[in-house]
């Protein structure tokens, strides 16, 4: 069998692995990436917290319509991922563990959907089918991303899975504009519209890849692709016109308009000029982008009549430019292109001639040793946050022997670098994790705080926050009421009449004294401050 040749054949000297079935490497590799992840740290403010929080907020009023969050609807993500989240609880009962599995999990659909569609463009070559999976995982920012309670995977696995029903379209599967429609309505439910700057540009610029291979005329393939904008646009109206009847005015305009329009024009957040996902190419698609043979290799495969390379190059090309030209920025919204280069550089390895590649991957190496020297020197330099100094440097000095190690590891051929990659990025991720966040990790923690204002509240205290409140206490502490948002100019006012009430404040330096409860966080402190105190002394106050 071909994936039990590539197997035997070696990866880097690691027998142990090489004569296990490929999936099941990977499989494994998974499951490292994850525990390294799940087991040194809790869930982490503001994002992983929030989506936390609106997940408990419907679980707990029952809502499964509208997305709430401190007590109002939470108009900033459609509900599609907390739902997700609420069929595990379900089964298992409401828990952390499952909530921080289930993007894991779509990792896993992922890869096997990255091998389908390779089977689908190449239908000739299996190598590229068993390669693909390997090139997407070893990419490390996915690597790094995917443990995290994030809904970016679910919107690749959505858009991936779109540009497979347009591929099964384009090679006479009528159903493939079904399977396109249930995708897109579900990458809107996912994250919103956003799903058709990641699929759209595949259906519409069709004759730049498909040229005259195409079993329907021009008329009918763009009949095609309406169809399933049409039938992906009834599946979120279906949530949607309900929820914005049930969610009231307000969220009836931030679903409908304001998280669409506004934030492709003008955002409100993350806003970043056109050029600036230039430079974060380089560590979206590390570590391959910092082979310069592989480079040297898609130049040539470029000049290849091959109706798949064209796809991908199409799909990567036409969505940079349109997520470059939207306002608001942030790099995860680039991790629905990793698909598309995962299938490209899975398809040039599988061309390669079936010999070692020479060049030893000293700029890899390099960038990896640096990262390595910086590991063991910042502790003792660093002083942005108190947690980074108890960092050891010994982790920072596995860094630079894991760099060493590859740089000396025997030439192998080009179809067997993923597997190589896979299992570098995967270490290089687990001692990030174990090494850094770990240490980091009890200054995120927000256990402790989440169940004192769960009592407190229990107890008739009101609660309020002086900062924006993101929801980061609502699932750790299982909170059912809100906490009430202060201005800095409304503290007395509101300390004056609710004198046994508290209020959550943090800041930089050391915690004032006395507080109720008080822990590190981020690079400062918490405190959560009686009422009667803040009015007695307001410079309690940072």
């Amino acid at each position: 069998m071909h994936v039990a040749s590539d197997a035997r054949s070696g990866c880097g000297g690691l027998s142990c692995l090489a004569r296990m079935p490929s999936w099941c490497v990977l499989v494994l590799l998974w499951l490292v990436a994850t525990l390294s992840g799940l087991l040194t740290r809790s869930l982490i403010p503001l994002d992983e917290t929030r989506y936390a929080a609106v997940a408990w907020e419907m679980w707990a009023r029952g809502d499964f319509l509208v997305p709430y969050l401190n007590g109002v609807p939470y108009s900033d993500k459609p509900p599609l991922f907390f739902w997700l989240i609420h069929a595990g609880w379900w089964v298992f009962g409401v828990s952390e563990w499952w909530m921080r599995l289930v993007t894991p999990l779509l990792t896993l659909l992922l890869l096997a959907s990255s091998a389908s569609l390779a089977r689908r463009l190449w239908p000739d070559d299996r190598q590229t089918a068993h390669l693909a999976p390997w090139v997407l995982f070893s990419c490390v920012f996915l690597t790094g991303f995917f443990p995290w309670v994030q809904m970016d995977v679910l919107l690749t696995l959505c858009a991936l899975q779109a540009v497979l029903g347009f591929v099964h379209s384009a090679t006479g599967v009528r159903s493939g504009w079904l399977r396109a429609g249930l995708a897109i309505g579900f990458g809107v439910l996912a994250k919103g519209p956003v799903i058709l700057l990641h699929v759209l540009p595949v259906a519409l610029l069709a004759p730049l890849w498909m040229g005259e291979r195409r079993e329907t005329p021009w008329w009918g393939w763009y009949l095609g692709v309406s169809a399933s904008v049409v039938t992906g646009a009834l599946i979120a109206l279906a949530w949607a016109l309900p929820a914005a009847a049930s969610g009231g005015a307000a969220y009836r305009a931030a679903i409908l308009w304001g998280q669409t329009a506004d934030r492709i024009v003008t955002s409100f957040a993350h806003a970043h000029p056109v050029w600036w996902y230039l430079p974060w190419l380089v560590i979206l698609f590390a570590p391959w982008s910092l082979l310069p043979w592989l480079w040297s290799a898609l130049r040539r495969a470029g000049r290849r009549p091959d109706v798949g390379l064209r796809l991908c190059a199409t799909w990567l090309v036409a969505v940079f430019v349109l997520l470059s030209l939207v306002s608001g920025k942030q790099v995860k919204y680039l991790l629905p292109m990793l698909p598309a280069f995962a299938l490209l550089v899975a398809r040039v390895l599988s061309v390669q001639p079936a010999q070692p590649v020479r060049q030893r991957p000293w700029v890899l190496g390099g960038v990896l040793g640096v990262l390595g020297i910086a590991g063991m020197v910042l502790p003792y330099v660093l002083h942005k946050a108190p947690w980074l100094n108890d960092v050891n440097p010994v982790w920072g000095g596995l860094l630079l022997m894991l760099a060493l190690i590859l740089v000396r590891l025997p030439p192998v051929r080009p179809a067997h670098y993923p597997r190589r990659l896979a299992l570098l990025s995967v270490a290089a991720v687990a001692i990030a994790e174990l090494g850094v966040l770990r240490i980091g990790a009890p200054s995120y923690d927000l256990k402790q705080a989440s169940r004192f204002i769960a009592t407190a509240q229990a107890a008739g205290h009101p609660v309020a926050t002086l900062e924006r409140y993101h929801g980061q206490f609502g699932f750790y502490g299982r909170l059912t009421r809100p906490l009430l948002q202060l201005a800095p100019g409304e503290v007395r006012h509101w300390a004056g009449q609710q004198p046994d009430g508290y209020l959550v404040t943090s800041g930089r330096g050391h915690a004032p004294k006395p507080a109720a409860f008080a822990q590190p966080y981020q690079s400062g402190y918490l405190a959560i401050l009686a009422g009667r105190r803040v009015m007695e002394d307001p410079g309690l106050l940072p």
